[in-house]
């Protein structure tokens, strides 16, 4: 299988002509829409969301991801095995949280096909997407072999917000695993506790829980959280002891 994870939405042509370039090169192989509005031009937030998504996905697969804001640029197009998947995009720290915690068996600088054409602006069709078709046929390129680009300074966990989902629920890069049942949160004006799931908390009332990915996700019951302040992408949190 190969998952695709992107920033571009399902509007516009570009996340069609990624799939469009994989039915052609490996039309028996099945391609799963895993996420499609991503951080805008945010590899940084994105990452942490990619990785708390790709344990769902079964290993074996390729997972074309594609948040490239520097497209065209000096950073490096990598083919990254990892975890027991191959994860294919900008080498800009898109993989890093995952790759920290699963380690990295290998990693590959790729090149444009032979005659093929790479456009400045569209690495996600011309180059990632064709690797990617390759990669799930089981055929490996002659790309040479790279030491895996980690960018400096970036946490084991993002304390911040990094999406805020279609009922506007704000989930963040914090893994819950790594906080106490009792840790109160600091985000924007209001300490959060926890609650197991809305239905223990009243309608209108804001808490913060583990959802389904196993990430901090800032919920009001029957309402929308990213209306409150200091909940959009970017804004930081702070763990009270």
């Amino acid at each position: 299988m190969i998952f695709l994870f992107s920033d571009f939405g399902l509007d516009g042509p570009y996340q069609g002509q990624m799939k469009a370039v994989l039915a052609s090169r490996a039309p028996h192989i099945p391609v799963i829409d895993l996420m499609a509005d991503a951080p805008a031009f945010k590899p940084k937030e994105s990452a942490y969301l990619l990785a708390a998504l790709l344990p769902e996905c079964p290993a074996g697969g390729v997972v074309l991801a594609v948040v490239d804001p520097g497209v065209g640029g000096e950073r490096p197009p990598l083919a990254v095995r990892s975890g027991g998947r191959w994860l294919v995009g900008p080498g800009n720290g898109l993989f890093d949280p995952f790759v920290r915690r699963y380690g990295i068996d290998e990693c590959r600088r790729l090149q444009p096909d032979p005659g093929g054409r790479l456009s400045a602006s569209f690495h996600g069709r011309d180059l990632f997407a064709p690797a990617a078709a390759r990669l799930a046929l089981g055929e490996i390129g002659d790309w040479a072999l790279l030491d895996y680009p980690f960018q400096p300074g970036w946490p084991e966990d993002l304390p911040a917000v990094i999406y805020v989902d279609h009922y506007g629920n704000a989930m963040t890069g914090l893994r819950a695993s790594g906080l106490s049942r009792n840790a109160r949160i600091v985000a924007g004006d209001r300490i959060l506790e926890r609650a197991r799931t809305f239905s223990d908390r009243p309608p209108g009332e804001v808490f913060w829980y583990e959802n389904s990915c196993g990430l901090v996700e800032i919920a009001v019951n029957q309402g929308r959280a990213d209306r409150l302040p200091g909940m959009e992408p970017g804004c930081p949190l702070m763990i009270l002891p």
